[in-house]
Parts: structure tokens; C-alpha cells; sequence
């Protein structure tokens, strides 16, 4: 679905000449044929944002998209959201008509790999860009949760998982179901696990190439499960859809192990009080849009904000993930606003939510 969200307009003069000048500098910023100014200047005021998919997770349209116009338009600037769909070729045209309109500020979430020749065109016209929850190398500013502390947090969930069905780490079986490898947050998410599970002794026993396709990651665990005979001890998942869709192959199996997952998605917490997930880490999108929202701001007003971090170079602002385990962690999200009872507790997961006091 393309759709353009326009906040309040506002006559905002920028604080600095650099990036008035930086607005008016692209193609297509002077669309105003009378030669008022007044075109380049609402390019000025103007955020574009790329958002991935809508598969990947329900965030994107549901949680990021109402925030970050939210955040914006209180602040009088209009904002270009759009989705690029899972289609990079995609991404890139939605690209190209934002910038032939004219953006103040780019905020990206890259999509296997588009995000760095979008970066590329902006730079060139001085347009900051702002890469969202996924790097991009050489991006004015990164926001996105502790992405290595996740992996971190998943890891121990195959640790304490294992060590509680007293099952040594050091002899286990367990396959590894990482994300797109295209994806830069992936490898944080594996190096972040794998480290912790190397550190008590785990090695993997299959480790099909990644993806955040659920159909396809349950496809790769299927193969992975027969290679292995049914020998699988635990499943570290990097995120609550392919978790799901491993559920169902151990499901169909008859057979119950420790798995990881990320995103407290419904059907992950669905899966942790039926007992098949032994957690999810919890990243509320709420933080992280909420920086996000007040970093595209101070950008448009001309502020260069200084960030607490870096990563690969680029000034980042990292909010801290939550692990989720348990029912009290699932009231934490609800209470959150990020899941509701209705969608988590019915069909044969209501009797789990009653036993929970999840009401």
C-alpha cells in the first residue's frame, strides 16, 4: 500500500542557512515556476521516510508510521511516508519522487540493501539521512535498539532454556535460524547470540542461510530437522515469525524444545504461554520513533544533535531491549498498548491465558 501521511503546515523559518541552501540544492526542489521560494521552502519543512515491508512485522504500519507523522506534524513539519513493500525496486522509485519533491530530512529503514543507494542520492543533494532500526553505512544518524544486546538476550534464552530441561549446552543439538544476511541488524542478532552460546559451549548442528521469510525459514528448519534425524535439542530463531513457523514443523513432530524469538509479536506471545517459545525480546517501537521523530525535527530545524554512541562510524542513539518470558512480561506489553488480550487469548491459547490471570 503507497500512502503519503501530511502533517500541519507551518511557517517555520530554518535556523541555519547550510540547510535551507542543502533543501533548495536537489532537483525538483524549485517547483514553484513563479520563482517565490515558496516550493523550496515547504521542501525545507519536509521529512521523507522509506519504510520496508509489511510482512516482515506489523510495526512498520500500525506502530512507526502513526508515531513518526505524529511526532512531525506536532512539530509543524509535513511528512512523505511511504512502504516500499518487500520490492527494493520499489523503495528506489518511491526514492526518486520524494526527492524530486524535495526533503528536508530522509529517514530510511533499508531494505536489502536499497537504503545505501538512496543514501547516496541524498547525500549528494545535503539532505541528512537518518537510517531507522537498520544501519546504513555512512548515514548522518542511526536509531535503533541495542541490536547486539537482542542476539544477547535471544542466546541466553537457548542457554537457560537448555540448562532448565538439563540438557548440557556443550552436546546439544541446536540448529541456528537467522535473519536476511542483507539485513545489517541480522548480524548483530547472530553475533550477539552466537556469542553467548559459544561462551557456554554451543556450537551449531545445522545453520541453513538466513531470511525473514516465515515460509521459507520453516522450509530451511524442516530440511535442517530431517538432516539431523528429529535429533534438535533447541532452535535459536532470530525473530517471533520464523519462530512460528519452527514451531509448526516441531509441532508436527511431536516434539517440544527450547526456541528464541524477538518482535513479542501475537503469535510469539501466544507461543510463550503455550509453552513452545521460552521468550521474545521486546523492543516497544515506541522509543525508538520517539528519538527518532525528535532527531528528523532538531535535523529540519537545523540542529546537528550529538548522539550517546557510534556504530561502524555513525553517531547512534540505541534504546535498550526488554526480554519477555513470562506472563508478567505479557501484561507489559499489553499494558504498553503494543498487544491486546482479545488477539492474544482465544481459540486454545485462552485457557493458557486464564491460568496466566492474563484477562
Amino acid at each position: 500500500m503507497k500512502s503519503t501521511i501530511m502533517g500541519m503546515a507551518a511557517v517555520v523559518a530554518l535556523s541555519t542557512l547550510a540547510l535551507a541552501g542543502c533543501s533548495a540544492a536537489g532537483p525538483g526542489s524549485s517547483g514553484d515556476s513563479s520563482g517565490s521560494g515558496k516550493a523550496t521552502s515547504a521542501a525545507g519543512k519536509r521529512a521523507c521516510v522509506i519504510l520496508p515491508d509489511t510482512e516482515s512485522s506489523p510495526r512498520w504500519e500500525s506502530g512507526d508510521r502513526p508515531a513518526l507523522s505524529k511526532a512531525l506534524a506536532s512539530a509543524g513539519f509535513s511528512a512523505d511516508i511511504q512502504n516500499a513493500q518487500n520490492d527494493t525496486e520499489k523503495y528506489a522509485t518511491i526514492a526518486d519522487q520524494q526527492l524530486s519533491k524535495g526533503c528536508g530530512v530522509m529517514l530510511l529503514v533499508d531494505l536489502n540493501g536499497a537504503g545505501a543507494q538512496v543514501l547516496t542520492k541524498a547525500k549528494s543533494q545535503g539532505i541528512p539521512v537518518i537510517a531507522y532500526d537498520r544501519p546504513i553505512k555512512g548515514a548522518d544518524y542511526y536509531v535503533s535498539f541495542d541490536n547486539t544486546k537482542v542476539g544477547e538476550l535471544e542466546g541466553q534464552l537457548i542457554v537457560d532454556g537448555l540448562k532448565a530441561e538439563k540438557k548440557d549446552p556443550k552436546s546439544a543439538k541446536v540448529v541456528f535460524m537467522g535473519g536476511d544476511p542483507t539485513d545489517g541488524n541480522a548480524k548483530f542478532f547472530h553475533d550477539g547470540a552466537a556469542d553467548v552460546m559459544g561462551k557456554a559451549g554451543i556450537k551449531p548442528a545445522f545453520e541453513p542461510k538466513g531470511t525473514w521469510d516465515a515460509d521459507k525459514s520453516g522450509t530451511n528448519f524442516e530440511q535442517a530437522y530431517t538432516a539431523l534425524k528429529g535429533n534438535v535439542d533447541a532452535v535459536w530463531v532470530a525473530n517471533d515469525a520464523n519462530a512460528a513457523s519452527v514451531i509448526a514443523i516441531l509441532d508436527k513432530n511431536g516434539k517440544k524444545v527450547p526456541v528464541s524469538g524477538q518482535d513479542a509479536s501475537i503469535a510469539g506471545l501466544q507461543n510463550i504461554l503455550l509453552g513452545k517459545q521460552t521468550g521474545t525480546v521486546y523492543k516497544p517501537f515506541q522509543k525508538e520513533a520517539d528519538q527518532a521523530g525528535k532527531l528528523a525535527v532538531d535535523l529540519l530545524n537545523g540542529k546537528k544533535p550529538t548522539a550517546p554512541t557510534e556504530s561502524d562510524g555513525v553517531p547512534f542513539f540505541n534504546e535498550t531491549p526488554i526480554l519477555v518470558t513470562d506472563a508478567d512480561g505479557i501484561k507489559q506489553v499489553i499494558a504498553d498498548g503494543n498487544a491486546k488480550v482479545a488477539d492474544i487469548c482465544k481459540g486454545d491459547v485462552q485457557a493458557a491465558c486464564d491460568k496466566a490471570g492474563i484477562k
